[in-house]
């Protein structure tokens, strides 16, 4: 398993987020091709409504603690609640309805 999906895999499992992005930014430093050091982590949950800021980062990295011990060299955090997350970023949209049906089902 990358150090990607393990980050992702923790903080779901932590976390049961809304809404989870794991970015790996390790292109934009020097590191060898292909590395996973620098991550960038939006999150958004429930889990953080009432928490500071600090106390958010704590969580986040409470839970990724050994990948920042062994693995990680930098971790940028952007955490938020539900309702955060709507007022900056709003909903998205929902797709709209398919209007041909059911035209490859079979009989």
């Amino acid at each position: 398993m990358n150090i990607q999906n393990n980050i992702e895999k923790k903080l779901l499992s932590h976390f049961d987020p809304a809404h989870l992005e794991v970015i790996n930014e390790s292109f934009m430093h020097n590191v060898p091709r292909g590395s996973e050091t620098h991550f960038k982590v939006v999150l958004v949950t429930p889990k953080f409504t009432g928490e500071r800021l600090i106390n958010r980062h704590r969580a986040v990295n409470a839970v990724l603690k050994e990948e920042l011990a062994e693995q990680i060299h930098a971790l940028a955090l952007h955490t938020y609640t539900h309702d955060e997350w709507h007022n900056l970023y709003g909903n998205s949209p929902d797709s709209p309805n398919c209007l041909g049906g059911m035209k490859h089902a079979t009989s």
